[in-house]
Formats: structure tokens, sequence, C-alpha cells
């Protein structure tokens, strides 16, 4: 296994007339190595300034299209011995970010399909009414979807979504597209904010048949509200996560 960036080839495929900037499209060929297993988990990226010299672009482009990988979960950095693709299991960004997992798992490169299990139009529960600031017994979209790779199901998924401020949601198909997406493109609603909390919990009933694992087994549990940037919740979720097929990592700055 090379351990060097090939010292020609990409650098001939940067289209420096192209709309897409450099970093962008040098982040887009590291991320097509490490998602081919051309740079399996752990391998360690020769240095910046190698890197930068084999590829004909200044090192702050270089640290740019490595900051959006690392930010994206795929690369890891050490203080002193440097740059690594991190491990096999999945790292979204969930954990400073409000990004869905589809939409992580696209950036990310994985294949991921999703399947709706249950999609139908009910009064919100007490709980789900009050966080989502409606009237008791108003009607929300309750969702059920299973995601899952190629290596067997990921997550479990419930959604509540306001059908006061996206009519007719109920019919769109969502096994094919992001919850987000479908609210932010087709509906114009801009989602700003979020709240998630992450818990550990045993895997039971329901839960446990939807992803695959025994009563007991350890999952992480996401619960999450989702706002609007006029302050209005327009989502609320409980997800299910299988521990052995993603884990969630957070980048944090002292300052």
């Amino acid at each position: 296994m090379s351990d060097q960036f090939s010292t020609a080839a990409p650098a001939e495929r940067l289209d420096r007339d192209a709309p897409a900037p450099l970093h962008a499209q040098v982040s887009e060929q590291i991320r097509a190595r490490i998602v081919s297993g051309e740079w399996p988990p752990h391998y360690r990226l020769r240095s910046e300034p190698e890197l930068a010299v084999d590829l004909g672009i200044s090192r702050g482009t270089l640290r740019r299209a490595l900051a959006t990988l690392i930010r994206d979960g795929l690369l890891v950095q050490v203080r002193g011995r440097g740059t690594y693709v991190t491990s096999t299991a999945i790292e979204p960004s969930i954990a400073q970010k409000l990004t869905t997992l589809s939409e992580d798992f696209a950036r990310q490169g994985v294949t991921v399909s999703t399947q709706v299990r249950s999609h139908q139009v009910m009064a919100a529960p007490s709980p789900v009414a009050a966080l989502l600031d409606l009237r008791p017994g108003q009607s929300v979209l309750r969702l059920e979807r299973l995601r899952a790779t190629a290596d067997g199901p990921v997550a479990w998924l419930v959604n509540y979504v306001r059908l006061d401020l996206a009519p007719g949601i109920e019919d769109a198909d969502l096994a094919d597209q992001s919850l987000f997406g479908l609210l932010e493109n087709e509906y114009r609603l801009k989602i700003s904010t979020g709240r998630r909390t992450f818990t550990a919990t045993a895997a039971a009933g329901e839960v446990a048949g939807a992803l695959g694992v025994p009563d007991g087994f350890p999952l992480l549990y996401l619960e999450q509200i989702t706002y609007l940037d006029d302050g209005r919740p327009i989502e609320y979720s409980d997800v299910w996560i299988h521990s052995e097929r993603m884990r969630v990592t957070s980048l944090l700055s002292r300052r």
C-alpha cells in the first residue's frame, strides 16, 4: 500500500477554472480514497508540506480541504503525530451540526437505505404537543423509519412533524429524501436551530427488533427538537442508534 498521495495524478485532475474551489476538489479526492478503501482506517497521511507540494497547492488550501474532512468525521488530527483516517465506525456530525443522518451519510460517501415502516397522521401525544407548541389533540405526521448500511441496521427513527407548518407532507415519499431537505426545499421553511440530548439506553421490544439486536443490547438514544428561524418548533424526534455501527464524535475548541 502506498504511503503517499500519488505525486502527479491528483494534481493533474485539479481544475483551476472549475466553479468548485480547489480546496473542495482536494477534499473530494481524499474522500474518494477513504471511501474506496485505498486509504483504510488508521492510515496516516503524509505531512502537510509534502501533500501541498504533491498537489501543487498552498498549505492554506490543503488545510481547508483537510478541515472539511475532519469536520465530517473522516479524518482526525493527533497533535505531534499527524493526520489519520478514522475508524470504520460511522462518525456523523450530529453532535456539532444540525444535520440529518441521511445528510451525514451522504457527506461521508456511505450508501444508506431507508425504509418507512409507519407513516400516519395522528393527534400529537401530550408530551410531543407541549414540545412542539401545539394545542392538545392537534395533528402531526408520525414517521417510523429504519436506516441501514451494507453492514445492517444503523438507526431507528421516530419523527413527529407539525402539519400546520407543512401541510400535505403526509403524502411525501420520505424513503428517498431527507426530511430537513423536504421542509427547506418544498416548504421553504428555514431550519435554524435544534436541541439534541444523547443518553445510553438498552434495546428492547420494537426497537431491538428493528435494529436486529437482542434485548439489553447497548444503544445510543438521541432526543431532538428542531426550530425554525422564527423560533417555532417544527419537528420532534426519537432516534435509537446501533452503538457498534455508528458513533458520535464531537469536535471541540477550548476558546
